[in-house]
C-alpha cells in the first residue's frame, strides 16, 4: 500500500509522477492504493466507497473463467468511465491495421531493417505502421506485429484497443507508460504486456523511439506450463513487474482513441481517465526484463526444440500449435557434444517471425538490430551455406557464450498476410535469399 504523502510515487496533488517501485508475481492478486484507505475492506462494491470513489470492474476473461486463468481487477475512481458522448469513426491518417490485409500469405522468405527517425513526426499511436498478421479479433483469433516510431508524447490523448493484447518492445528510447492501473517506465531490453481494453498514454523519455508491438487477439498471454523441468526455469513468474496505483486528478480536455473491430474510434472527454486511486485484482499490465529470462537447453547432444525459449503463450490447439507463443533468446551458453552449433534446417507448421532486440554485431555490413524477419508455414528456412560450412569445419566444439544477444521469435499457426506498406517499405531487404546457394553436394562421402 502506498501513502499519498511518500513523495517518491505521488505529488499531493494526486498527479502520477512515475512508478519507481512495483508489484510482482504474472497473474498475482494484488492490492495497491494511492491514498491510505481508498481500499474497501472485505467487499468491492460498498453502497458508499471510500473518499467519494466510484468502484468500478475491468473483467480481462469471461466471468466463469476457471480460476487460475480468470483476469479482473476492481478499479476504485475519482469518475466511472461510462460518459454521455458518442463515439466517432477516425481516421488519424495512421497505418495501424487489422487483417485482413492487402497481401496474401507469402511463401518467401522476408526481413525488414530497423527504421530511423527521418522524417517522424509523430507521437506512439501515429506512428505505428502494420508489417503483418493473421486471423481476427472479431473471432479472437491470430496477432498482428507493428513497427512504431515516436517522436514526441501523447499529449492529452490516450489510445484503449478492445480487440487484442499488445506486447510493446522498445529497441531505441525509454518510454513513459502512463496506465489507468499506474505508471510502468520500459527501456531497450524489456517489454510491457497491455491488456485489452486498458486506457494508456505513452511518453517519450527521449528525442527519439522505436520498437514493435506484437497484438494479440486470440487467448491472453499466459506462462506456459513447465512440465518436466519443475517448478522454476523459463520466464518465472516473480519477475514480471506490476504497477502501483497512482492517479491524475485532472480537468483537462482529453482524446481518447478506441479500436474495436479493426477501426479506430474518437471521443473527447473532459478529465484524465488516469483516475484509478486504488484497485485490487488480477488484471494488470506488466514490464518484464527479458535479460531474467532462464534458457534451458541441451547438456549432451543435439538441440531441443524452439519451445524451450517460450516465455508466454497463447493457446489455440494440441495439434496444430500455439495461436501464439512468444519466445526469448537471451545471452546463454551454447553447448552440444557432436552437435552443429547452428539452428539446423527444417520447415514447421507454423508462422515464424523473429526480431533481434540488441546485441549483434555488424554483418557484411549490414546492422540487423532492431530487424524482423517472417517464414510463412513450411517454408524451408535454415543457415545460409557461408555459416554451415564454418560451423561444420570447426574443430573445437567447447561450450561458447552467447553473449549481450536479446533477440524475439514469435510462432502462430496461421498463414501470415502482410501490408503494401511493409511491402513497399524501403527498410525491406529485397535480396534476402543471397546467401542460400553454394551448398555443398557430398554425397557419397568417401
Amino acid at each position: 500500500m502506498n501513502d499519498i504523502s511518500d513523495a517518491k510515487q505521488f505529488a499531493a496533488t494526486g498527479e502520477a509522477r512515475g512508478a519507481l517501485d512495483y508489484q510482482v508475481g504474472f497473474g498475482n492478486e494484488f492490492e495497491t492504493e494511492a491514498v491510505v484507505g481508498a481500499l474497501p475492506q472485505g467487499q468491492n462494491s460498498p453502497q458508499r466507497a471510500p473518499h467519494g470513489l466510484y468502484s468500478e470492474l475491468v473483467s480481462g476473461t469471461a466471468f466463469y473463467t476457471p480460476r487460475h486463468l480468470n483476469r479482473r481487477s476492481y478499479t476504485f475512481r475519482i469518475r466511472p468511465s461510462v460518459f454521455s458522448m458518442d463515439y466517432q469513426p477516425w481516421d488519424g491518417g495512421v497505418d495501424f491495421r487489422t487483417p485482413p490485409l492487402d497481401v496474401p500469405p507469402l511463401p518467401n522468405r522476408m526481413r525488414w531493417l530497423q527504421r530511423k527517425d527521418e522524417g517522424v513526426d509523430a507521437d506512439f499511436l501515429e506512428g505505428i505502421t502494420t508489417l503483418m498478421g493473421c486471423g481476427s479479433p472479431n473471432v479472437h483469433e491470430g496477432i498482428a506485429v507493428h513497427f512504431y516510431r515516436a517522436t514526441r508524447s501523447m499529449e492529452n490523448r490516450v489510445f484503449s484497443n478492445a480487440d487484442g493484447e499488445m506486447i510493446i518492445v522498445p529497441q531505441q528510447g525509454d518510454l513513459r507508460i502512463v496506465t489507468e492501473f499506474g505508471v510502468i517506465e520500459a527501456g531497450p531490453c524489456e517489454f510491457v504486456l497491455m491488456p485489452r481494453g486498458v486506457k494508456f498514454r505513452v511518453e517519450l523519455m527521449g528525442a527519439f523511439a522505436r520498437g514493435l508491438i506484437y497484438e494479440n487477439y486470440g487467448h491472453p498471454w499466459v506462462l506456459p506450463d513447465l512440465g518436466l523441468i519443475g517448478s522454476n526455469g523459463l520466464a518465472n513468474q516473480i519477475d514480471f513487474q506490476a504497477p502501483v496505483a497512482s492517479f491524475e486528478d485532472k480537468e483537462v480536455q482529453t482524446q481518447l482513441i478506441h479500436k474495436l473491430g479493426g477501426k479506430h474510434w474518437t471521443v473527447d472527454l473532459d478529465h484524465s481517465p488516469f483516475d484509478v486511486v486504488a484497485w485490487r485484482g488480477s488484471l494488470t499490465p506488466y514490464k518484464y526484463d527479458m535479460r531474467k529470462f532462464v534458457a534451458m537447453s541441451t547438456s549432451t547432444v543435439d538441440h531441443p526444440d524452439p519451445s524451450i525459449f517460450c516465455a508466454l503463450t497463447s493457446p489455440a490447439h494440441d495439434m496444430s500449435g500455439c495461436n501464439a507463443d512468444f519466445m526469448i533468446l537471451p545471452p546463454r551458453w551454447i553447448v552440444g557434444d557432436k552437435t552443429l552449433h547452428l539452428p539446423g534446417f527444417h520447415r514447421n507448421t507454423v508462422a515464424e517471425i523473429s526480431s533481434i532486440v540488441c546485441g549483434l554485431p555488424e554483418m557484411n555490413g549490414m546492422d540487423l538490430n532492431g530487424s524482423i524477419g517472417v517464414t510463412n508455414n513450411w517454408t524451408p528456412h535454415g543457415p545460409d551455406a557461408k555459416a554451415f560450412e564454418a560451423v561444420r569445419a570447426a574443430e573445437n566444439l567447447d561450450p561458447r557464450r552467447v553473449e549481450n544477444l536479446i533477440s524475439i521469435l514469435v510462432e502462430t499457426r496461421y498463414p501470415l498476410e502482410f501490408t503494401q506498406a511493409a511491402m513497399d517499405m524501403k527498410e525491406r531487404i529485397r535480396d534476402i535469399n543471397a546467401g542460400l546457394s553454394g551448398y555443398v553436394k557430398r554425397f557419397p562421402e568417401g
